[in-house]
């Protein structure tokens, strides 16, 4: 059972943007906080961004002034929104967010950044 789904994944020249974003299938949640991590190939899952309910955020250093976390809470909608992309930037990236006390992931979506 899918319970989060990305999307907005894809292929990008170095230096574009995409933007990624997180929702409840069939709205059965709401996502007013929760965080994108990422996976590449042979590597580990790092934090990406997170942001509280109250709207408090924080960024891996590597994506600091490039990468936007945000959230719709009408659209309940966890966003991403990544600029200034780098090939180093290639990843699976996964959001997630806390509904009680179980933390919910979503599949992933793969973002690929080359010339």
């Amino acid at each position: 059972q899918v319970l989060l789904v990305e999307s907005g994944g894809g292929l990008v020249q170095p230096g574009g943007s995409l933007r990624l974003s997180c929702g409840a299938s069939r709205g059965i949640f709401s996502i007013t906080a929760g965080g994108w991590y990422r996976q590449a190939p042979g590597g580990q899952r790092e934090m990406v961004a997170l942001v509280s309910s109250g709207g408090t955020t924080n960024y891996a250093a590597s994506v600091k002034g490039r990468f936007i976390i945000s959230t719709d809470n009408t659209q309940n909608t966890l966003y991403l929104q990544m600029n200034s992309l780098k090939p180093e930037d290639t990843a699976i990236y996964y959001c997630n967010t806390l509904v009680g006390d179980t933390l919910y992931w979503g599949q992933g979506t793969q973002v690929t950044v080359s010339s």
